[in-house]
């Protein structure tokens, strides 16, 4: 069969891996993508970011609803409406995915609807048996779902985040293995339509790459709202019994047994790498199946690149396509700046949401760097006291001369507040910048006025 040859090649049609094809078209000519999804979008489109916030945010709504007392409100009944919502959800993906369909069957591009896998360092081979070569390839085939090596596991066939974003109806009792971003996110919303969930934890904290303090703030507030939480545990085996799922864990010295009609396992991803027989290719991978790439994007294999889940060091929308970009702009003699992940900015959907940018101050202490920190609790603050919304803190850290470094939010609306912050890291703005601010009052971004004071008193 005739080899068809590319300039550069993209192996995954989402978000990461648009991003570097259409980076990359701006210099070369032939530019294919291969997709073998049944629908195109890619993971944060078809079953991640847009469909989980989507029900995240119509969960919100229904818990202000009954809370509606508080405000001085009467609200008679507020309940979840699942087959209606699911309509929404799925109107509001079918809308994405098709904008992202349309860039993708776009003339700048070849599209090949297959599966594709290395033969060679210089070659792929699609499932009908045709054969591409290009110059450059990237890699960007996302993530899947992990099944760790938990007795019993494999064979329960468990539900997943895929499952819970599908529901149409509200379960009335789940168990959710893991404390992660999704396990913790998807546990609150399932609360909050009705189900009564048990989240199993194997780390001290849910959520254990953020600090222990934001982590407390989260546990409190699932436990407020009704979520037992077992943190610090190890999982012995999974197993169904009469119809229930049965989970059997270690908990301060006792073994315990808890029996459910529905188990998520929400115990982490990892890296989509199979089949693409990447060690035909020369590229190697790290201990947890990540593409190791250099700073420019670039695997072991010089003419291949990766960006996205598949790769790391964040799964994170944002980065994947940073990385695409960057990657693609090196492969093809443009001029590439590596991802500056020391203004990385992430969040966590849960209510109250989670955000930072910049580093930690674990990974700023681990650098040795001189630096103040200030916080200032939500509980003290005039608009979210008004709003009910007194879960959380923010912190901020800038060096000795008052460049800020980083920052912290843990309460209402974090996801937005913070880019006040990761602007001026970005920017690499001082304290005293940031007061020449008019921060409008009474507004929730007013409360950075607080620790950027302190702040300034102490230079």
């Amino acid at each position: 069969m005739h080899t068809q040859h590319f300039d550069y090649i993209v192996i995954g049609g989402g978000s990461g891996g648009y991003a570097a094809a259409r980076t990359a078209r701006e210099s070369v000519e032939r530019v294919a993508i291969i997709d073998s999804a049944n629908t195109l979008g890619g993971l944060c489109i078809l079953r991640g970011c847009m469909p989980s916030k989507a029900l995240l945010y119509s969960g919100q709504l229904l818990y202000d609803a009954k809370q509606a007392t508080s405000f001085g409100l009467k609200i008679p009944t507020a309940v979840i409406d699942m087959p209606t919502l699911q309509k929404r959800k799925q109107s509001l993906v079918k809308e994405f995915a098709d904008y992202r369909g349309d860039q993708l069957h776009n003339s700048r591009f070849s599209l090949f609807r297959s599966a594709a896998k290395f033969i060679d360092k210089n070659k792929i081979q699609l499932s009908n048996g045709q054969i591409l070569s290009a110059d450059h390839f990237m890699v960007a085939t996302g993530s899947v779902v992990a099944t760790p090596n938990v007795p019993g596991l494999a064979e329960s066939k468990c539900w997943t985040s895929d499952h819970i974003l599908n529901l149409d109806s509200t379960p009335e009792e789940m168990v959710v293995l893991g404390g992660g971003v999704v396990a913790c996110e998807l546990a609150q919303f399932l609360a909050r339509i009705g189900t009564k969930v048990t989240l199993i934890q194997r780390s001290n904290h849910i959520l254990k790459g953020l600090p222990s303090k934001a982590s407390a703030v989260i546990e409190n507030k699932f436990r407020d709202e009704g979520i037992v939480l077992y943190t610090s545990t190890a999982i012995q085996s999974v197993d169904k019994v009469n119809g229930q799922y049965e989970v059997i864990f270690n908990y301060k010295g006792k073994r315990l047994c808890i029996h459910t009609p529905h188990l998520m396992n929400a115990l982490g991803r990892k890296p989509a790498t199979q089949g693409l027989d990447l060690s035909k290719a020369g590229i190697s991978t790290s201990k947890n199946g990540q593409i190791i790439c250099n700073k420019f994007q670039q695997t072991t294999n010089p003419k291949v690149y990766a960006s996205g889940d598949v790769t790391g060091p964040h799964e994170i929308v944002h980065i994947a396509i940073l990385q695409g970009e960057v990657a693609a702009k090196h492969a093809t003699g443009q001029v590439a700046d590596p991802v500056d992940y020391d203004s990385l900015v992430s969040v966590v959907f849960t209510d109250p949401q989670v955000a930072q940018v910049g580093p930690s101050k674990q990974q700023l202490d681990d650098r040795g760097a001189k630096y103040l920190c200030a916080d200032y609790p939500f509980d003290d603050h005039g608009k979210s006291i008004l709003m009910n919304a007194k879960y959380g803190y923010i912190q901020v850290y800038c060096d000795l001369s008052g460049k800020i470094l980083g920052a912290q939010c843990v309460g209402k609306d974090a996801g937005e507040l913070i880019h006040a912050m990761a602007v001026a890291v970005s920017l690499k703005a001082t304290v005293h910048d940031l007061l020449k601010v008019h921060w409008y009052h009474p507004t929730l971004s007013e409360i950075w006025t607080y620790p950027l004071e302190e702040l300034a008193d102490a230079l």
